[in-house]
């Protein structure tokens, strides 16, 4: 039970929160901080100090302006020092973590009896690795000068970019720079910062010459002295998949708060996704033989080495076997058929035909033995660095884990893929959505094979909730068409889930409109539809000063674009021309020097968007953001749905479309002093039946429907 020093250690840093910001206490604001120290106080445990009781998990909406976190600060760090727990902060913006950093910790840390020490963490991907980097400035010298194969030719760079490579190399070493990517002045292209860092295949550890200076295990041994662990959802993935406690705090013994945790289902299915690119796949696995016979002659010919590499000959042919027919048996369904996909075919229900299944399983069997042989290599040559094989050189032994860690993720990745088109799903449970992707390439097109879970429920359920200490899921958006049905479904939480929506302080009906003004096309029929939208828009912003308007697709925004009044056109700040954060930056500059200014966006505008005061006060939202209705995902759940004898329109399409509403309509009020209206150009909410509970689960916004 929640002991009576805890429960005045919580209410006393609330009271020193409020008197230091001369603030009233916020019923959202108590109410959540209560369910809080409800849930997570009354945690049962052994004498291991693991959890021997259920309920460990609670659900809150806190709507915008409710100050949720420094609630789940003020009433989760007390508990989880108490209980001897990590606490691990989710979140999915940068956003939000800088301003945990920079903000709300130290705030929250000052309130309480003993300080707290808190920490960023990040994936290995975000730190510079010495022993790439060199290895990398090293091959460039070497293939300068003797690059005779197309391979080897492909990888050699051009002299600025080995250039920038050295001058980041010399900056780790004089200390001028700390080696994390976030640190740096200049924000990197992905191609150019992935051949400078590592991953848990390619890392030898304590292993590693450089070991003592890698910025990754330093930050490594701060997170295990830390209090609190600020993170992202990939990140708790990534841990979880590695089997938990691989890189933050072992889950039995940390309690989870993931804020913005309306985006845990999609990152989720988005971590267990799986693509295999046939064509590539193949020409990387013919290029592997040299590298192995060169690894061998580097290794004085070791005769386990060359054992396990001539083991692996046998299974790569069997995969290129494979390959071949599975492509063979893509083209004669994809490109010689009379009704050849454009870009994209999904299989119904992720069901594939035998004549895909075969190969795939072929591919499978075959990936399994070069993997396992793979494995094998990785391991003797993890041995050869602690010195028990002197015949392999430590120096050489270190420069090949690397590449032989590459070469065993790759088929990890190629036999997963392989295993998922190979396998039937378990009759009951939720299928797998399984398409192919056209992709154009230098000898003609590829096949890219994907597939994807349509729920992480099981995987959730497995691998956090079950073996979490416990959790807190909150945002402002948890609920569709007011219930957390959705949500917890979604996300295999247990039905008895502690559940609080938890109202804002803001007062809606006077701060804010809706408007829905008479329109007289169908959006079902886009043309006709966005001829409209333009016309009504090149009327409406001619006296716009802070708006935003959210599309649904690019075509409309930028076709609308086109057909603005050239005046309008001047203001106009457009998804795609610059960065998010410099549109924001951008417009927030033009409306403090008193000019009018309009941001243009899609989906990602809809939120995380921060624009209080004057900088927004209209958001237009022209269509109801309705998914796209060919996503391979998103079809084959509505398949399933609709197979169990539900409505897939009502029980998904639907629920999602609230969900992505209400974030829309959320951008407009960021404080309590904000007003200003909302304009929906889609009269579905007022001509179809489920445009009521649309309306309905939005904020008491005052309404105007014409």
């Amino acid at each position: 039970m929640l002991s009576d020093a805890l429960k005045k250690s919580i209410q006393e840093a609330y009271r020193q929160f409020l008197g230091l910001h001369d603030l009233k206490p916020r019923y959202g604001q108590k109410m959540m901080i209560a369910q809080i120290a409800r849930t997570l106080g009354n945690i049962e445990s052994n004498e291991n100090g693991e959890r021997s009781s259920d309920n460990h998990i609670c659900l809150i909406e806190a709507g915008t302006g409710t100050g949720k976190t420094m609630a789940y600060l003020i009433s989760a760090i007390p508990i989880a020092k108490a209980q001897g727990k990590s606490l691990v902060i989710s979140t999915a913006t940068v956003a939000l973590q800088e301003q945990l950093l920079h903000k709300d910790l130290p705030e929250a840390s000052r309130l309480m009896a003993e300080p707290v020490r808190y920490i960023l963490a990040k994936g290995r991907g975000r730190y510079f690795c010495v022993s790439q980097a060199e290895k990398l400035l090293e091959g460039q010298g070497e293939l300068g000068q003797m690059a005779l194969y197309e391979d080897e030719i492909a990888q050699r760079m051009e002299p600025d970019a080995v250039a920038y490579y050295s001058e980041l190399m010399d900056r780790f070493a004089s200390g001028s720079w700390d080696g994390d990517r976030d640190s740096l002045a200049v924000e990197l292209e992905e191609e150019v910062w992935q051949p400078l860092t590592s991953d848990h295949t390619r890392c030898t550890n304590r292993r590693c010459s450089n070991f003592s200076a890698c910025p990754f295990f330093k930050s490594r041994d701060s997170l295990d002295k830390a209090d609190v662990v600020v993170a992202n959802h990939d990140l708790v993935l990534a841990d979880l998949s590695l089997g938990g406690g691989a890189i933050l705090p072992d889950p039995a013994q940390t309690i989870y708060v993931f804020d913005e945790a309306h985006h845990l289902s999609a990152k989720t299915t988005g971590h267990f996704a799986y693509s295999l690119r046939v064509r590539s796949t193949e020409r990387w696995l013919k290029t592997m033989s040299r590298q192995l016979e060169q690894m061998i002659d580097e290794c004085d010919s070791q005769p386990v080495l060359q054992q396990y590499i001539e083991r692996m000959e046998p299974a790569k042919a069997e995969m290129i076997s494979s390959l071949d027919q599975l492509q063979m048996s893509l083209r004669l369904m994809l490109l010689e058929g009379d009704e050849r996909p454009k870009d994209r075919f999904r299989f119904p229900k992720g069901v594939l035909p035998e004549s895909l299944t075969v190969p795939a399983a072929g591919i499978a069997a075959a990936a399994e033995k070069w993997m396992l042989k793979a494995e094998q290599i990785v391991d003797l040559l993890k041995e050869a660095l602690d010195g028990g094989i002197p015949e392999i050189d430590k120096g050489v032994a270190e420069r090949w884990y690397p590449r032989m860690g590459q070469m065993w993720a790759r088929s990890q990745s190629i036999f997963w893929l392989a295993r998922s088109y190979a396998v039937a799903d378990v009759e009951g449970i939720a299928p797998t959505a399984r398409w192919i992707n056209l992709v154009e390439s230098t000898d003609g097109i590829d096949f890219e094979c994907r597939s994807s879970p349509v729920t992480a429920a099981d995987t959730l359920e497995e691998h956090l909730w079950k073996p979490a200490y416990g959790a807190v899921l909150t945002s402002a958006t948890l609920t569709a068409l007011g219930q957390f049905t959705r949500l917890i479904d979604d996300l295999g939480l247990p039905p008895t889930v502690a559940c609080e929506q938890l109202p804002s302080p803001f007062n809606y009906a006077q701060a804010a409109c809706l408007k829905v003004p008479k329109m007289l096309a169908d959006p079902g029929k886009p043309e006709d539809h966005t001829q409209e939208v333009s016309a009504f828009l090149n009327d409406c912003l001619q006296k716009a000063t802070a708006t935003l308007v959210l599309f649904s697709s690019w075509r409309q925004m930028l076709t609308i674009r086109d057909q603005l009044d050239d005046k309008i056109r001047d203001h106009v700040l457009i998804q795609g021309d610059l960065t998010k954060n410099e549109i924001i930056k951008t417009h927030k500059s033009v409306i403090d020097e008193g000019k009018p200014s309009i941001i243009f966006g899609l989906a990602s505008f809809a939120e995380g968007v921060d624009l209080p005061g004057d900088y927004l006060t209209e958001v237009i939202i022209t269509k109801l953001p309705f998914g796209v209705p060919d996503d391979p995902v998103d079809a084959t759940m509505a398949e399933w749905i609709e197979q169990r004898g539900g409505n897939a329109f009502m029980e998904w399409t639907v629920p999602e479309a609230s969900i992505r509403l209400t974030q829309a309509a959320g951008r407009l009020l960021r404080t309590e002093q904000d007003s200003g209206h909302i304009i929906l150009l889609d009269r579905r909410v007022v001509t179809r039946r489920y445009g009521r509970q649309l309306l309905d689960a939005l904020p008491p916004f005052r309404r105007e429907i014409e």
